[in-house]
């Protein structure tokens, strides 16, 4: 146990580890992050664990999933940090797979001759069109449109491919997905099902701070009187779940639903990127609140902090 978790860095690290399990029998549970761990990501290493019998966390900051305006170095990350929160959690991770660059292909190199060491490692971002940079993306092309994909255009290809990657390198029987990226567990869920992938998604619930904050790694960014502007965001939607549950059978306008939740947000200073209330299943727009599954999901900014939360109804 004082060993745990091993650490491995490279692709064919990782599917080796992969292999000998599986040789053994044993089952693999996958939990993907990019780090600056919080305590709802050890929730989903908790959930895993409920599956499978050996647990693998990947820590990876995707440079596809960001736009040419988003500054992915300013992403948090504290590596030694994670590993010692991992480790808290008793009989918890058995790996963690930390590569360098997921984009970066033996090919690359070699350009007319050895490639310089410092070229080596570079991240190649989600526009490069080099000669030997990556271009195959995927794409669940209904499910991202909406929500976060309507103003974030590259944001869900992004991850998609870069699960996907994960998925073939680790080859897990299960991955764990928290619901607080509502449209993201269901996009992967999509994937997985039209590409045959042989693993199931699992969607743990959201998890919140003490004060209703939905748990981020971006909270930290929040200043103090931010994040006690941005608790409106879990204050009005607990109050559009009341009041579509109280009609009962009665047909809940889901406009009326919306309008509490953006005014209050907006009283609290915080500018609201969209509120939308969509079918669980397949996230489109429902006018009437009525013997069905919805969930209210929110992208909201608080100061320079892009925060997303939901609640279903």
């Amino acid at each position: 146990m004082a060993d745990k978790p091993v650490i491995i860095t490279s692709k064919d690290g990782m599917r080796k580890w992969s292999k000998s399990a599986q040789l053994q029998g044993k089952t693999i549970g996958l939990v993907p992050t990019m780090g600056y761990l919080h305590e709802g990501h050890l929730s989903l290493v908790k959930e895993s664990r409920k599956h499978a019998d050996l647990t693998v966390v990947s820590i990876y900051i995707n440079p596809g999933q960001f736009s040419p305006s988003e500054d992915l170095s300013t992403y948090p990350s504290d590596f030694p940090s994670d590993i010692e929160k991992l480790k808290s959690i008793p009989c918890g991770v058995d790996a963690v797979f930390h590569p360098q660059n997921l984009y970066d292909y033996p090919e690359n190199s070699r350009v007319g001759g050895d490639r310089h060491d410092q070229d080596r490692n570079k991240v190649v971002s989600c526009v490069e069109n080099g000669e030997s940079g990556h271009e195959t993306w995927i794409r669940v092309e209904k499910l991202e449109k909406g929500l976060c994909g309507s103003t974030r255009p590259v944001f869900f290809r992004g991850v998609a491919t870069v699960v996907a990657k994960l998925f073939n390198i680790v080859d897990p029987d299960f991955a764990v997905f928290g619901k607080k990226d509502y449209q993201q567990w269901k996009i992967i869920q999509r994937m997985v099902r039209d590409l045959d992938f042989g693993m199931k998604i699992i969607g743990a619930d959201l998890v919140r701070d003490e004060d209703g904050l939905a748990m981020s790694s971006r909270n930290v960014r929040l200043t103090s009187e931010e994040r006690q502007k941005a608790l409106s965001i879990n204050r009005s939607l607990t109050v559009a779940k009341a009041r579509a549950e109280k009609k009962g059978e009665a047909a809940c306008s889901s406009d009326a639903l919306k309008s509490l939740v953006i005014g209050s947000i907006q009283d609290a200073g915080g500018k609201v990127d969209y509120v939308e209330i969509v079918d669980e299943q397949n996230l489109e727009r429902v006018d009437e609140i009525k013997g069905r599954a919805v969930i209210i999901c929110v992208a909201a900014w608080f100061g320079n902090v892009r925060l997303v939360d939901n609640i279903e109804i």
